[in-house]
């Protein structure tokens, strides 16, 4: 199997041509060994980082900015974002809290991208 692909790691966006004979993958295009790695793991077991947002009361806003720990399988993203939307926290809320633990058992946490204090009555 032949399959081209542009690196996502550096801003270079190397284009990558990946071969794979049964358990042997050879990859040519990249400028550097961090490419190689990218195109090898996009080709057997294909992972992302997750952001998204969740409901939050008591707050200023609406919607509190969250991400996934570690890159996810890309075949849990389906499963993770269903668990997000149904997701309803409440203020005070610090950076880096934890919101799910091993979301989607995905090996993963789904934490807060921001503090958010309580919002203040007038």
């Amino acid at each position: 199997m032949n399959k081209e692909m542009i690196c996502i790691v550096c801003p270079l966006s190397c284009h990558l041509n990946v071969t794979q004979n049964n358990d042997e993958i050879t990859v040519s295009g990249n400028s550097c060994p961090r490419g190689a790695i990218y195109a090898q793991k996009e080709l057997t077991h294909p992972t992302r980082m997750l952001t998204s947002t969740v409901a939050i009361a008591n707050a200023g806003i609406q919607l509190l900015p969250v991400k996934t720990s570690q890159a996810i399988p890309k075949e849990k993203m389906k499963d993770v974002m269903k668990i997000i939307s149904k997701i309803h926290v409440s203020a005070p809320i610090k950076r880096e809290d934890i919101i799910v633990k091993n979301i989607a058992q995905s090996g993963a946490d789904l934490i807060a991208s921001r503090s958010v204090s309580i919002k203040k009555r007038t």
